[in-house]
């Protein structure tokens, strides 16, 4: 190799900071090869490894800035600011967006790299199950993810145009043509899900079990029984405007009361501690006005008697309800002995008449009376399940079961309860309800009780032999979508992420496997040998590069394609709000054609 030229080149890493470095580029004496005429070149073997190709940034850099954002989900002018204040490194945020998205690639990349490792390692396992769900934000964005139970790792996340069964089949063959089949799939009840899994298995011709999630199946189980119910609560206490009423009338006495809120606080407190007196109002209006203002703010605070599991596992109408009704009872207690004070009694007569609507109008009791007797069925149900568990003690146990007994207890619980549902339904009468929530309830396990069963898999000798359970939930994915929001919501600051789920690069999902000991160790050893296994990436690239290009054989990449099914994906919403395709339309709309009738066109 002769030398062919020497040139400066800037560079940016952490180990080195920002630094100037003269390259010397050799070239082969022999002059061009292959039909194309290609130099044979060679470029500095320690710039090659330290900084991206065509860029003055280092692998280390661009690992740290897709950790922080898609780990940490730092914003990019505090990446910035890191940056420059730890590492003397000035990077413009537009570069740090740019990175990020490069880090994506690398990182979907290296995974596939070490697709056969990973394989190995879930083969030593005695295979994986597979859990597969979709996520958006409106119906936009969707990101689909197959994720290992066993070992918690992230397979693989595309973004779809839509969750169906046309666009999930094509990736459950590609995740199972990297890894292997699965030995078990657990799915949502989706419309999408359940055919595409279906169509899956069937084309394995493989005995793999497709397990139901149990809190998927519950939570469509609750939201039938108590969809009705609910939304006719909630529409009466939007109606009767009691929430922002009570509000306003806690607002109104916190002003009265001034800066003596404080002192006032100090004085409910020690009356709630008074045994003496009765139920009777502090003879202090200042006090007797403060017990009303808590009381209406009791009312308020119906969230507390959730337990944090949402509806239909929460029902935080009917909990209102309840308040209510106890508020407006404890007024009547209040004016057993009612107070002197004129002001005092203007109060809890405002009080009572906000409260009345609720108790005075039939209607309430009318939609809450059957809400009642749907919500102990489904309690029955979740309790026969062992998910959510109805709280004792204001205190709520979620316990991973691992035991194969305790499934078959559940099993057999679940098979007492609907035997129990049969014998109690009404046959006829005025029980039309009662007759109906049961038939509800006893149409889903006709629908899915072949798949809420099957969760202990028996492991291969080489494995260790023995039963393993998966999991009867997708709660582990549904907790790493969530923790993906919540870190979107952290960095834009937005609450609704349709835009940002929208431009998240899917392989971003992949980077909460760097939070994995085993997946790290597998794919680059540790965290700061990241940066070197992208550098090997690209090493093996050009090296495949150099000999296809030698040989005029050039492989091309191949992808899945994408069905577009959305009515307005992202790539169509620009392309229709082009000014160039509007002035074209709305030309050809004023232009004076003949019409042509329907007759016409369907000939």
């Amino acid at each position: 190799m002769h030398v062919q030229k020497s040139i400066p080149r800037q560079g940016s890493t952490l180990a080195h900071g920002t630094f100037t470095a003269r390259e010397t580029v050799f070239v082969c004496p022999a002059g061009r090869h292959g039909a194309e005429g290609i130099f044979v070149t060679r470029r500095a073997q320690v710039l090659r490894d330290a900084l991206l190709p065509g860029r003055s940034i280092g692998y280390d850099v661009m690992a740290l800035v897709g950790r922080e954002r898609y780990l940490r989900h730092r914003q990019r002018e505090e990446i910035q600011e890191t940056l420059l204040h730890e590492h003397g490194i000035v990077l413009s945020t537009g570069t740090i967006s740019d990175l990020a998205r490069l880090f994506a690639e690398y990182l979907g990349a290296l995974h596939l790299a070490r697709a056969e490792r990973l394989r190995t390692a879930m083969r030593r396992d005695g295979g994986w199950p597979l859990h597969i769900d979709a996520t958006g934000e409106n119906g936009r964005g969707t990101l689909l993810v197959a994720y290992a139970g066993w070992r918690g790792w992230v397979l693989g996340a595309w973004r779809i145009p839509t969750e169906r069964a046309d666009a999930i089949l094509p990736r459950l063959r590609e995740v199972a043509g990297v890894f292997g089949a699965p030995c078990a799939i657990v799915r949502d009840l989706g419309r999408a899900m359940i055919p595409a899994a279906a169509t899956f298995v069937a084309e394995l011709g493989l005995p793999i079990p497709i397990l139901s999630c149990h809190a998927h199946f519950l939570g469509d189980v609750g939201r039938d029984l108590l969809d009705a119910g609910h939304d006719a609560l909630r529409r009466l206490f939007r109606g009767a405007k009691v929430r922002p009423d009570l509000r306003l009338f806690a607002r109104e006495i916190g002003r009265s009361l001034g800066e003596d809120i404080p002192r006032v606080r100090e004085a409910v407190v020690a009356w709630t501690a008074r045994q003496e007196g009765g139920y009777a109002l502090p003879d202090e209006p200042a006090h007797a006005l403060g017990v009303l203002r808590a009381l209406a703010q009791w009312a308020l605070d119906y969230a507390a008697d959730s337990s944090g599991a949402d509806y239909p596992f929460d029902r935080p109408y009917l909990n209102f309800y309840d308040r209510c009704l106890h508020a407006r009872r404890v007024c009547d207690a209040f004016l057993r002995k009612p107070p002197v004070k004129k002001p005092i009694l203007r109060a809890i007569g405002g009080l009572v008449r906000i409260l009345d609507r609720v108790e005075g109008n039939p209607a309430f009791a009318q939609a809450a009376c059957p809400l009642y007797r749907r919500a102990e069925l489904f309690d029955e149900l979740r309790i026969a399940l062992r998910l959510f568990p109805v709280r004792s003690d204001c205190v709520q146990t979620r316990r991973r079961i691992d035991d194969p007994h305790e499934i078959q207890d559940i099993q057999a619980a679940v098979g007492r309860l609907t035997a129990s549902l049969r014998e109690r339904r009404p046959q006829r009468g005025p029980a039309r309800d009662a007759r109906q929530s049961i038939d509800e309830i006893l149409a889903h396990f006709d629908r899915h009780g072949s798949s809420l069963w099957g969760h202990a898999i028996s492991l291969p000798q080489e494995a260790g032999g023995g039963i393993r359970l998966v999991s009867r939930t997708n709660n582990i994915l549904e907790g790493l979508h969530r923790a993906v929001k919540q870190g979107e919501r952290r960095r834009s600051g937005r609450k609704v992420l349709t835009d940002d789920f929208e431009h998240l690069p899917p392989q971003a999902v992949l980077a909460r496997n760097l939070l994995r000991p085993d997946y790290v160790e597998i794919v680059c050893g540790t965290l700061d040998d990241l940066p070197r296994a992208f550098a090997e990436l690209d090493a093996h690239r050009r090296q495949r590069a150099s000999k296809s290009q030698l040989e005029g054989n050039l492989d091309e990449h191949t992808d899945t394609p994408e069905i577009a099914t959305a009515s307005l994906p992202s790539p169509d919403r620009r392309l229709v709000r082009t000014p160039d395709l509007v002035a074209r339309f709305l030309a050809a709309a004023q232009s004076r054609a003949p019409r042509v009738s329907n007759a016409a066109v369907a000939g």
